[in-house]
This record gives C-alpha cells, sequence and structure tokens, in this order.
C-alpha cells in the first residue's frame, strides 16, 4: 500500500488500487494521498494546462484541483466512475470555472473603462454645451436696451422679485414688468427659443 501507483497502470489493477488509496486519503491518510497525488498530478495538469493554456495559471489550478481531491475523497464513489475519470471531471471543472472567471473579470475591466471613458466625454460635452449657451445668453443679453438689460440682469441673475427690481431702480413696478416682459421677448426670439 505504501508503493506508489505508477500511472497508466493496468485497467483492473490501477482503478482497484487507486480506489484503495482514495478511501484512504478519505480517512486523511497523508501517505495516502502523496501516492495519490504522484498517481493523478500529471493527468491533472494536462486537462488543466489544455483549457487554461496559461502555464502558471495552469499550475494553480492544477495544486487546487490536488486540493479538492483531498477535501473530496469521502465524497467518490467508486460506482460512479474510476477514480481518474472523477479527477479529470474535477480538474476540467476547475479549469473551465478560472477560464470563465478571468473572461468575467476581463469583461468587467472593459465595461468599466467604457463607462469612465463615456463618463468623460459626456463631462467635456456637457461643459462646452453650457460654456456655448452661456456665451449665446451674453451675446443676447447685449442685444437688449440698458434699461431692459437691468431689469432681467437683477430679476434672474440676483434674484429679485418684480417688487425688489423696482424699488432698486427706482421706477414704478408696471413699468418693471414691461421691461421685463419685453426683454424676455427678445432674449426668447435672439436665442431661437419657439412656445
Amino acid at each position: 500500500m505504501n508503493q506508489p501507483v505508477p500511472f497508466g497502470a493496468g485497467p483492473a489493477a490501477g482503478r482497484g488500487d487507486l480506489v484503495e488509496i482514495v478511501r484512504d486519503v478519505a480517512h486523511g491518510d497523508k501517505q495516502a494521498f502523496s501516492v495519490l497525488y504522484d498517481a493523478l498530478a500529471p493527468l491533472v495538469f494536462g486537462i488543466v494546462t489544455k483549457v487554461v493554456r496559461d502555464r502558471a495559471q495552469s499550475e494553480e489550478v492544477a495544486q487546487e484541483v490536488m486540493i479538492d481531491l483531498w477535501r473530496q475523497a469521502a465524497r467518490y464513489r467508486p460506482d460512479a466512475g474510476s477514480v481518474t475519470t472523477w479527477a479529470a471531471t474535477i480538474a476540467h471543472r476547475r479549469a473551465v470555472d478560472r477560464v470563465r472567471s478571468a473572461q468575467a473579470a476581463t469583461d468587467r475591466e472593459q465595461a468599466q473603462a467604457a463607462r469612465e471613458h463615456t463618463t468623460a466625454f459626456d463631462e467635456v460635452a456637457e461643459q462646452v454645451e453650457t460654456r456655448l449657451e452661456s456665451e449665446q445668453v451674453r451675446r443676447c443679453l447685449r442685444g437688449l436696451t440698458e434699461l431692459q438689460r437691468q431689469a432681467v440682469t437683477l430679476a434672474y441673475y440676483r434674484g429679485l422679485t418684480y417688487r425688489e427690481v423696482a424699488e432698486a431702480l427706482r421706477t414704478p413696478l408696471p413699468t418693471i414688468k414691461t421691461r421685463m416682459r419685453d426683454g424676455l421677448i427678445r432674449l426668447r426670439d435672439c436665442m431661437g427659443v419657439t412656445t
């Protein structure tokens, strides 16, 4: 039982010996695991390498598979298949999981980069649009009469009410309302706003 099982030994002898070894591993026998490791590591590494295709990651995944074999030895059922089939299935699943995980991480990074790029572009576009609109408003304000410009500026840039604008300019309230109305109509026309 302490002799290593040669990998690829005859089907009947190899299968029976590996089943016994897995049973011993299930009971925590470290020597049996060493034998199991020597027997299955090349197979596991070969399967993982074919799927993962990166040697460093394949080595890591193969080690994880061997740890899984140690932990899951009690779950092995000989009637479900040979030890090598069981190990190969676990190796293939682990390798596929690693590839999918790596792809998902790449997809997330690309999506994040796209969101950041889009956000940066949108911020620049918004700043440009705001600047252009501000320049258009200033140009249109220059097209108002001085009295209209004063009333509109006090109301919209300083936040004063009609009554407060009338008091600030010492002008009757109806006159301020007329100036504001006429000024806003001219601004609307200049800005190209349709009602």
